[in-house]
């Protein structure tokens, strides 16, 4: 059975945002403020339904899918790009991968112990966040 990622989550490190950014061609100004936030996520899930909304100072993101179903997608406030995403289990790591302008880019989440860990992926360069349930 795949695992409960419901709940509030605060951002306790992050590893290799800049270079993650830079990947997906973010500019000098927004990474240097984003680079500042503690983003919080809530996630809420209903089986294979999920919504995930990350929420900072500088911006927000809302994003609502069905396991296994291929969506489109709008990175409106992230890049400004939109791609084909599709969201799969993978043992217990939530894994999407985005088709788009942007080569090997996508994301996992899973649970250790008392976190929430995220990993970011987009030509070559990975980012990796882990969270403290609120």
């Amino acid at each position: 059975m795949p695992a409960d990622l419901s709940g509030t989550w605060n951002l306790l490190s992050s590893d290799n945002f800049e270079g993650y950014m830079l990947a997906l061609g973010i500019d000098f100004a927004t990474r240097k403020i984003a680079k500042l936030l503690k983003p919080q996520k809530v996630i809420e899930q209903n089986g294979d339904s999920f919504t995930i909304q990350t929420c900072s100072s500088l911006r927000n993101y809302l994003v609502k899918f069905k396991v296994g179903e291929e969506f489109e997608e709008d990175n409106k406030g992230l890049d400004n790009r939109k791609c084909t995403s599709l969201v799969t289990w993978e043992n217990d790591k939530l894994t999407c991968v985005q088709r788009g302008e942007k080569k090997n880019r996508g994301w996992s989440h899973w649970i250790e112990g008392d976190q929430l860990h995220l990993e970011m992926f987009c030509e070559g360069q990975v980012c990796k966040q882990t969270f403290q349930r609120a």
